[in-house]
């Protein structure tokens, strides 16, 4: 009876645990900040741009929002994953396509080994850099593939698929962020947060975080939430104050 009683209490509290556990599917837990922060703002089913989605669960900043009853606009220039989104989350739109970084309609598309698809970018630099110099931490890779793409202006995205604006905006486009955050018309579209990369490498190898994004969004009347090293979540200073 002793035995089996233990058995019972053990099972209970594995339970409770498991149910409090909140999981994270972001690269180093991005998700549970954007979400608690939407919590506070008093957003309850937030929508989201997602350019540069990449896997529709892991390492995903709008995965656990989906979950929980958000939906949004994924962008996936690589078909694949594209497809793979769709499948996976039927509530949002995925268009196979990038944004507009300048004048183009379609640009090239460098493709990484199916391992390093974390690395596809429009930025032929970008490009070269991890083909020729790489990290020591992870070494080089090899592109595979360059695929003609289409590209789309983030504005005209905002302006078809969201009204105001989409509450929360991710951008991971390996090299091109600081290019598409130049182009989106804040005095139209005024997302309450963004979630942005902010962490670059340089021929040395020497991690840097981009200060001219930082800069940029204290500009547009945004101040840094929260940052993972990797990230930073930026929310607009005139919502967060509402709150105070």
């Amino acid at each position: 009876m002793a035995q089996s009683l233990k058995k019972k209490i053990k099972k209970i509290l594995v339970d409770v645990f498991f149910k409090h556990v909140r999981t994270s599917y972001a690269q180093s837990g991005e998700d549970i900040i954007i979400s608690d922060l939407f919590t506070q703002l008093a957003i309850q089913n937030p929508t989201y741009l997602d350019i540069g989605a990449n896997e529709p669960i892991a390492l995903s900043n709008t995965y656990r929002l989906y979950i929980r009853g958000s939906k949004g606009v994924c962008l996936e220039p690589n078909p694949i994953l594209c497809e793979k989104i769709i499948k996976k989350r039927g509530r949002d739109i995925c268009i196979n396509a990038g944004v507009a970084f300048d004048e183009q309609t379609e640009a090239d598309y460098y493709l990484f080994s199916e391992k390093a698809h974390g690395l596809n970018t429009f930025s032929k630099s970008e490009a070269e850099f991890w083909e020729h110099t790489g990290n020591e931490q992870i070494g080089k890779f090899k592109v595979e593939k360059i695929i003609k793409t289409r590209l789309i202006g983030i504005n005209e995205i905002m302006g078809t698929y969201f009204s105001p604006h989409p509450n929360f905006v991710s951008i991971d486009v390996e090299g091109l962020d600081f290019e598409i955050l130049k182009r989106i018309d804040f005095n139209q579209f005024k997302p309450e947060v963004f979630c942005i990369e902010t962490l670059s490498f340089a021929e040395s190898n020497k991690e840097l975080k981009n200060q001219e994004i930082i800069s940029f969004f204290e500009s547009k009347g945004y101040f840094i939430y929260a940052d993972t090293y990797i990230n930073t979540i930026f929310c607009r200073k005139e919502v967060y104050k509402n709150l105070i």
